[in-house]
């Protein structure tokens, strides 16, 4: 006799189109979270469930809740079109993939499950005459979601029956405890929920109170992350500052870390000195400005880049300043390793950092006590001809250097702006003015940098990589002038060569 406890989603009870939308999705079996979520969920429990990013959260509620509005409209008596399940997300860009994944899962019942995205602040006049048509489902933050109902634009008090909250534990630090505190007078007495969190903290707790009645905890006994397997984490000791940018540059401009890398700072100012120091040596870099608007009150400021954005095919996380808390480590390396893919997670310490780093570790060891941050096996001694390099580009970084860099991005986001178009078109002198204003420069490239000389490449490595070798250039065909478009810093949706993270080298 086959074990219930693997058993697939046809053996469920699910609705034949929400089965027909998961074989397209190409899942052949649930993750551990929808293996548990899912059941309880039809039973009409409320759910406090705690599983890692990137293990199928959105569908372990995304697939109940379709369930539940299908079965009623099949089997209830017949009621007017109304709003009956609310999601509740803290970020814009999370709302734009919780929408598409409950679109992806309604495929075959777009008829009869309408979903809509209100998150976006500068679409409310279209979003009112969505609302008008009471979609079954609303999806948004709650700043968005309680002024659309401040504006009676949305009614949830006579006919919601369902409340999703994701990502709970971003909620409040994302400072949205007292608009949610405001819209829980909309809702009804009555109603079924889910929390689901990447971590249960004291906000979760607090959320906890607030919203679930008798709630089932699945506090599921699974890491936190993949397992080595899959993700490989490693800590290297960096005695100085300068060690940790010389370090940095050496694994870049050497190949031993390949593909798409995320680096994390604990600092705007830190993200633009960085970025300017890689482009001293040519390696194309971008900011990921992850600053919320002033309103929202963020102790976790840099969570919007760490959690709010889904990147594709992301081989490599780089710590470059130890995370502020072992919730921010998770929140980093989760994006890396996702699906099936294998990442690496390498995190810079300074000695000073150990006892911080040891929370970390505890909190990634758990009950077993193993070590996972392994040691990175790197001996400095043998980059020590790239100092005067590293100190060469440091120089270069300044103050008025960064301040110049994020005037310039200020400029460019200021001329192409859709917002502004309309301004600059009853106004052409400003633009004029925007456009020929002295020209910013960042910081001075220079170009010997980008080159590197045989004799500096470790001997161990020699023969390995060919940091100096020039390309050869592609041939002026349609596929070459294509491949150069492909700027996967621009779309951050590249999909070209798979990733492979190199192993410690020894």
């Amino acid at each position: 006799m086959e074990d219930p406890e693997s058993l697939g989603f046809e053996h469920m009870g699910l609705d034949h189109r929400l089965l027909q939308a998961v074989t397209d999705l190409g899942w052949s079996r649930p993750t551990l979270i929808q293996e548990k979520a899912i059941p309880l969920a039809l039973e009409g429990k409320d759910l406090l469930a705690r599983a890692r990013t990137g293990s199928g959260k959105t569908a372990a509620y995304a697939i109940p809740m379709l369930q539940l509005l299908l079965h009623r409209k099949a089997t209830g008596p017949v009621v007017e079109q109304a709003v009956r399940a609310l999601v509740l997300v803290p970020t814009k860009e999370l709302a734009r993939q919780a929408q598409s994944m409950i679109q992806q899962l309604a495929a075959y019942c777009a008829r009869d499950i309408r979903v809509a995205n209100v998150s976006a602040a500068e679409d409310s006049a279209s979003q009112r005459a969505v609302l008008m048509e009471k979609p079954d489902v609303v999806v948004g933050t709650p700043s968005r979601i309680l002024n659309h109902l401040q504006q009676d634009n949305l009614k949830l008090r006579d006919s919601m029956e369902l409340l999703v909250v994701d990502e709970a534990d971003l909620l409040f630090s994302f400072g949205f405890e007292e608009e949610l505190k405001s819209l829980l007078c909309h809702l009804p007495r009555i109603y079924q929920a889910f929390l689901m969190s990447a971590t249960f903290n004291e906000d979760v707790q607090a959320l906890k109170e607030l919203v679930l009645h008798n709630p089932v905890t699945l506090k599921l006994q699974e890491s936190q992350l993949p397992g080595p397997d899959q993700l490989q984490q490693f800590q290297v000791v960096c005695e100085t500052e300068e060690d940790k940018f010389l370090l940095l540059y050496a694994l870049l401009k050497l190949s031993l870390i390949r593909g798409k890398s995320l680096l994390f700072v604990n600092t705007l100012e830190r993200s633009y000195r960085l970025r300017l120091f890689l482009e001293q040596f040519s390696i194309p870099a971008c900011v990921l400005n992850g600053e919320l608007p002033l309103r929202s009150r963020a102790s976790d400021p840099e969570a919007g880049v760490a959690r709010g954005i889904d990147f594709h095919h992301v081989c490599a996380v780089l710590n470059f300043d130890l995370p502020p808390t072992p919730e921010a480590y998770i929140h980093r390396a989760g994006r890396t390793a996702r699906a099936n893919n294998p990442g690496i997670v390498l995190t810079f310490v300074l000695p000073t950092e150990q006892s911080q780093l040891g929370k970390i570790e505890e909190l990634l060891s758990g009950d077993s006590g193993a070590p996972v941050l392994l040691p990175y096996q790197f001996h400095m001694e043998e980059i020590e001809g790239f100092r005067y390099r590293c100190r060469d580009a440091m120089r270069s970084v300044t103050k008025q250097a960064i301040r110049e860099a994020r005037l310039k991005e200020i400029k460019e986001e200021l001329l192409h702006s859709e917002k502004l178009k309309t301004y600059f078109e009853d106004n052409p002198r400003d633009l004029q003015l925007l456009r020929h204003d002295l020209p910013l420069h960042p910081a001075v490239v220079k170009p010997h940098l980008g080159n590197v000389p045989d004799y500096l490449v470790p001997p161990a490595l020699r023969g390995l990589v060919h940091p100096h070798k020039k390309r050869k250039k592609p041939l002026a065909s349609k596929k070459a002038k294509k491949a150069k478009t492909q700027n996967p810093l621009r779309s951050f949706k590249h999909r070209g060569e798979k990733c492979r993270p190199t192993a410690a080298p020894s």
